[in-house]
């Protein structure tokens, strides 16, 4: 079925609804590349170079829970898995988590680890139960990378270590990130909302500090390399919208922190969520001939909502744009309308309404019947 996210991030130009809309002049961040998504319309609402290719430090833990909450969905894994620790895993630099060579860790462990701990060791112990190694991971990373449209990032290790052909985007962080959200939310409800972890004896904070400043924050991921500076992937959800934040290239903790909140602050001040329609109620029906039903409800396959500068709801208008005559079969998900969405007088976007029901084409007299009728309308 047609996913209506990927859509709008496509359809929707931002430079056109600030313009329309006189929307105040995005915050200028200390920063070498950022992006704010709305996660609820799956909107861009402001970016600086957010297709730069840049180290994401341990920014790159994000693909690796991903795909260690995928192995756990699909049964790879487990949550109570004792999972030996090699002597890689053991030695990997860095942040740590402090797993010891040979001892056996659960799994739930490592994840808290990689999340709270930020544990470059904990990543390698990860890699190495779900792929075997952690080249053949990091082969998994770039594959899953590709499949989410991350075209701008490439893998080489699972922790985010400096490596020359290991860099992403802004722009792929907020997909990534809004994937993991979107695909696990009981998992990251779980994690990413910890404030600190302890094991072998040993307590870390969460290096999110956002995580006390603003409690609409519930995630996710902070990063720092010399070469990518401090960075930082943040999630606040305030009433029924959830933001995204990306900040790369800061150029200190305190930075990153100020930075990421001025960014979701400006979102949430500024901007409003406008649902125009719930996911799967009919938006309208249309006349289907020759088919089983003479009818067809359409609508959208996930709820329909578009952010507009505050005060400029009451101004959105719609008008549905359907091709006639429409014949059967008809497929649950086809596309059967448009639906033109305006602000304040001036085109805003349009968006593909399709088929909430399935029609099969009617048999052989039922079809004729219908060519005849067809004839004299």
């Amino acid at each position: 079925m047609l996913k209506l996210r990927s859509l709008i991030l496509v359809l929707l130009c931002l430079p056109f609804l600030a313009t329309a809309q006189s929307l105040p002049t995005p915050p200028s961040l200390a920063a070498k590349s950022w992006l704010l998504l709305d996660m609820t319309a799956g909107q861009e609402l402001a970016a600086q170079a957010p297709d730069e290719r840049l180290e994401p430090a341990s920014l790159t833990k994000l693909m690796t829970a991903y795909l260690t909450f995928s192995a756990l969905k699909q049964g790879t894994i487990k949550l109570d898995q004792e999972v030996l620790i090699s002597r890689k895993a053991w030695k990997t630099g860095g942040s740590r988590m402090f797993i010891q060579v040979n001892s056996e860790v659960k799994v739930d462990d490592l994840i808290k680890g990689m999340i709270v701990q930020s544990g470059n060791d904990a990543c390698v112990a990860l890699s190495e139960a779900i792929a075997g190694d952690e080249e053949n991971f990091a082969q998994m990373m770039n594959r899953e990378a590709q499949r989410l449209g991350m075209k701008g990032s490439h893998f080489r290790n699972s922790n985010g270590l400096p490596d020359a052909d290991h860099y992403t985007t802004a722009r792929d962080l907020a997909t990534l990130a809004s994937a993991l959200i979107r695909d696990f939310p009981e998992e990251y409800a779980k994690y990413y909302s910890m404030k600190e972890f302890r094991y072998n004896d040993i307590t870390q904070p969460n290096r999110n500090r956002l995580l006390w400043i603003d409690p609409t924050v519930d995630g996710l991921k902070t990063g720092y390399t010399d070469a990518a500076g401090y960075c930082l992937v943040s999630s606040a959800k305030r009433g029924p919208r959830r933001l995204l934040s990306v900040v790369l290239g800061a150029k200190s903790p305190n930075t990153r922190i100020q930075e990421s909140l001025k960014l979701l602050n400006y979102g949430f001040q500024f901007y409003d969520g406008v649902q125009l329609y719930a996911k799967n109620d009919p938006v309208s029906s249309l006349k289907v001939w020759k088919g089983q039903e003479s009818t067809v409800k359409i609508g959208f396959p996930e709820d329909l909502v578009v952010v507009v500068a505050k005060g400029f709801g009451p101004k959105i208008k719609t008008e549905l744009v359907s091709e006639q005559p429409l014949l059967a079969p008809v497929a649950l998900g086809q596309k059967l309308a448009t639906l033109k969405v305006s602000v304040d007088g001036k085109p805003y976007a349009d968006y593909p309404v399709v088929a909430l029901e399935a029609v099969p084409a009617a048999g052989i007299l039922g079809r004729a019947m219908d060519t005849v009728r067809m004839w004299f309308n």
